[in-house]
């Protein structure tokens, strides 16, 4: 009934491998927007080669009119975008009525982080064991935190990597690209306990920093779950996770007027645009500090 819907799903399952949870996903947004021509246009039969850039902006006002989600609707659009080239390649189509038309914007989630209080309470609480795991999950929490690095970064972390005389650490981040990353005399401490922790308590050596009892290393997953429990001590915080972590130190440090550039490669961001969305978080907590100006509750 709908004009090459069946045969582009085809070459998304069978030559694009994608999963069928996908391939159904898109089905479904084609045919949803095949309904909407159906009822909402002359062009009864679906014809890809009527279909114009006038009837696609209003199916996405449409949308956007019956309370979809911006993410949503950009996921539609990007449905019919990859039908329309598809039908290029076939050369069903001379023409794509798409090549001018964008998604409607996104708002910004701002990232979650911990405020000083909260993350003064985390670290320098009385819940840490004095055993292995204890000094160790204490480490694990204030590496996160003083360097903003990533959980998977973390896990990769080898003993070689830290320099603990010039009190710096060899991060391998996204696509085994490496930076340095300078840290304080409170994490140089913290270090050599552990160290002197694992050497007495853990039996064979994995060659990892972070590691179990038994001397398996850390994977990220067990980084996350560690990082997630030990947050629970905070009971105003919706997001648990090492991310958290990573945010809060990038908002401490533009909070405390470092440079953003020099935060983008603390963080081993590709561009700035990743890491300007700090910006607007300490934009917030500016005019949150604003609103005790006595003009400003006038």
């Amino acid at each position: 009934m709908y004009m090459h819907i069946d045969s582009f799903l085809d070459y998304l399952r069978y030559e694009r491998g994608y999963s069928a949870h996908t391939v159904e996903a898109y089905g479904r947004d084609l045919l949803q927007f095949a309904l909407y021509i159906n009822v909402y246009t002359e062009n009864k039969a679906f014809d890809p080669h009527l279909i114009d850039s006038d009837q696609i902006r209003n199916w996405l006002v449409s949308l956007l009119d019956s309370r979809i989600t911006a993410s949503s609707a950009n996921r539609k659009l990007s449905a019919l975008k990859s039908y329309f080239r598809y039908l290029l390649k076939q050369n069903v189509v001379s023409k794509n009525p798409l090549q001018l038309i964008s998604g409607p914007k996104k708002k910004p989630v701002l990232p979650s982080f911990l405020r000083d209080r909260d993350i003064s309470r985390l670290l320098d609480s009385d819940d840490f064991e004095d055993d292995f795991e204890g000094i160790r999950d204490r480490l694990l929490l204030e590496l996160l935190y003083e360097t903003g690095i990533r959980r998977a970064e973390l896990a990769g972390i080898r003993k070689e990597d830290v320099d603990i005389s010039a009190m710096q650490l060899k991060v391998t981040g996204k696509r085994n690209k490496q930076r340095l990353i300078p840290f304080a005399e409170r994490l140089q401490g913290m270090l050599k306990t552990y160290l002197d922790a694992k050497q007495k308590t853990v039996a064979g050596d994995s060659g990892r920093l972070f590691v179990r009892p038994n001397g398996e290393p850390l994977s990220p997953a067990m980084v996350y779950y560690i990082v997630k429990k030990r947050l629970g001590a905070i009971p105003a915080t919706n997001k648990r996770s090492p991310h958290v972590l990573r945010h809060t130190f990038a908002t401490s440090m533009l909070n405390d007027g470092a440079e953003l550039n020099a935060v983008k490669e603390l963080l081993g961001h590709s561009s700035l645009a990743s890491t300007s969305v700090y910006t607007h978080i300490t934009f917030e907590e500016l005019k949150k500090v604003y609103h005790a100006h006595p003009r400003a509750k006038k």
